[in-house]
């Protein structure tokens, strides 16, 4: 086989651009880890994790947003795993890390609750992450636990790891009831009067001068004649 001098020529064009773009793909990504780090480091400071060095330690700082979303940490690094061993694989390897990323997503509808985030921030978080990441380190929302139990509480994917510096997110007293599944579970905050009663329907009085129409004739009644 031949190689002409245009494909050599276009192969060291290709390095060349390469060579140059790399630096600024390094730098990037440098800027988005460093801006990432910070902003999980202020969300973890807002739900008392202890240690801010958490934050800028890659991989484990995502295990720890898992977590404070409710969700077992390591079925995450499963998913890491599968899609590492089995990425060459067209579509299984990844489907896999999509899965993975969906696991992110549920951790991220549950810390955006306790920061008194609507499920619709999701779709911030789903095109741009480090900018869902940033509204919620900077704002002015405090960490509240005191959330209805996730969905998956009772099964495989809850959370029952217990990491040192990590507090538990189950709050004191247990989790408040669901309005969506125990609609009648909550009490009624204090101060709170119910509507008054609709007054009872009334029949119009009748206009002055009114009579009442005479009843009408009783029928005759025959005996039938004596045998």
């Amino acid at each position: 086989m031949i190689l002409s001098y245009s494909n050599y020529s276009d192969s060291g064009a290709s390095a060349l651009a390469l060579l140059i773009l790399l630096p600024f793909i390094l730098i990037f990504a440098l800027a988005g880890y460093l801006v990432t780090s910070w902003f999980l480091m202020k969300i973890f400071e807002k739900a008392g994790v202890q240690g801010k060095w958490r934050a800028w330690v890659p991989v484990y700082n995502t295990l720890i947003l898992v977590k404070l979303g409710d969700l077992n940490p390591w079925w995450l690094v499963v998913l890491w795993g599968g899609s590492a061993v089995l990425g060459w694989i067209p579509v299984i390897g990844q489907l896999i890390l999509f899965a993975a990323f969906l696991y992110t997503l549920l951790a991220a509808w549950r810390v955006g609750l306790k920061l008194q985030k609507e499920a619709v921030w999701l779709i911030l978080y789903f095109f741009l992450s480090i900018v869902w990441l940033g509204i919620n380190a900077f704002d002015k929302s405090r960490w509240n636990t005191a959330i209805p139990a996730a969905p998956w509480a009772t099964n495989f994917l809850a959370d029952k790891t217990k990491w040192q510096g990590i507090p538990v997110q189950t709050p004191a007293g247990g989790f408040p009831a669901n309005p969506v599944t125990q609609p009648g579970a909550y009490p009624p905050p204090a101060g709170y009067q119910p509507p008054p009663a609709p007054p009872a329907a009334t029949p119009p009085a009748p206009p002055a001068g009114y009579q009442p129409p005479p009843a009408p004739p009783t029928p005759p009644t025959t005996q039938p004649p004596a045998a």
